[in-house]
């Protein structure tokens, strides 16, 4: 058995500000991707993946129980096909903010819901909410607190833009040019991030007055802006607006950002070549890459692994 294919994700513009209300824009990432499996000769990963999924099931369980409203399982099939080897088979990397717990809740739910919203319905602001309810209730199992748009990415394949907490919508963005000299890429910070520490962090620095004022006051409305840069296709403030988002992110984020790349983050801001980003909720994994010039972006960070997600 193989199940269809889940991509993972990128949210360009809105980590830890859509806590806050501000926009987001997340989009498909189709260069990693997870299926549902089962072999007749597993690996040591296959049997390790099996075991997190009897752990998940579980879980699935006891949300069934206690939301039936909110989202039912075939949960004999599941449990069986979890019983009988069942894993989840995947390149997406894991704490690299690329999504990785929400493709395999999107595979589990487009499996073995009940009742399931499909893409090939009339996608209404009210079901793209239903299944974002849906969807952070599933992956709160490995976060403890899930916005449910990694799944939602993830199960659609759409670009998503969050305009606040309650209201979404499936989006177009500006068409990729592979000879475009713009370009969103990642940079591979070798280390594998947490996102409940990290969230922790944020959430106690929420207690302080100063950082929630520069969160509203510059955090959320550079957010905002360059969100609408974006999809409006004002390249010109959307550069203007993603600087002073990454010099915001430097002088009040550092602890999400891994330490090696303070040096090459303050680089960018002053050299112009390129700016950075968390990638979902940073302390390693990827970090998000701006440039308005490729090829120079590439020689100033020729000591790191770039890929590209995005030219135009």
């Amino acid at each position: 058995m193989k199940g269809p294919l889940f991509y993972s994700k990128i949210l360009l513009f809105g980590e830890y500000g859509i806590i806050r209300d501000s926009k987001g824009l997340s989009i498909p990432y189709n260069f990693y991707n997870g299926a549902l499996k089962k072999d007749a000769n597993p690996s040591a990963e296959a049997i390790e993946s099996n075991g997190h999924l009897k752990r998940f099931v579980a879980y699935l369980e006891f949300l069934q129980q206690d939301q039936p409203d909110l989202v039912t399982f075939d949960l004999e099939a599941l449990n069986n096909d979890v019983q009988t080897g069942m894993y989840f088979d995947s390149s997406i990397p894991q704490g690299y903010g690329v999504g990785s717990s929400g493709a395999l809740v999107a595979a589990i739910y487009d499996k073995y819901a009940h009742n399931k919203i499909t893409i090939l319905e009339n996608l209404t602001r009210e079901k793209l909410l239903t299944l974002k309810t849906i969807f952070s209730q599933m992956e709160s199992f490995f976060h403890g607190k899930s916005s449910g748009l990694d799944p939602l990415n993830s199960y659609l394949s759409i670009p998503i833009l969050i305009n606040s907490k309650d209201n979404i919508e499936a989006t177009g963005i500006p068409t990729q040019s592979l000879d475009g000299k713009r370009a969103v890429f990642l940079l591979d910070s070798g280390i594998v991030g947490e996102t409940a520490p990290m969230v922790n962090i944020f959430m106690e620095n929420l207690k302080d007055q100063g950082f929630r004022t520069m969160l509203k006051n510059q955090f959320v409305k550079y957010t905002d802006a360059c969100v609408e840069n974006f999809l409006g296709g004002d390249m010109k403030s959307l550069f203007e607006n993603t600087k002073k988002l990454s010099k915001v992110v430097l002088n009040n984020f550092k602890p999400m950002i891994p330490e090696q790349f303070h040096g090459i983050w303050q680089e960018g801001l002053d050299s112009n070549d390129y700016y950075l980003k968390l990638c979902g909720s940073g302390g390693g994994g990827y970090i998000l890459g701006f440039t308005e010039d490729l090829e120079k972006a590439k020689v100033s960070l020729k000591d790191f692994k770039l890929e590209v997600v995005y030219q135009f």
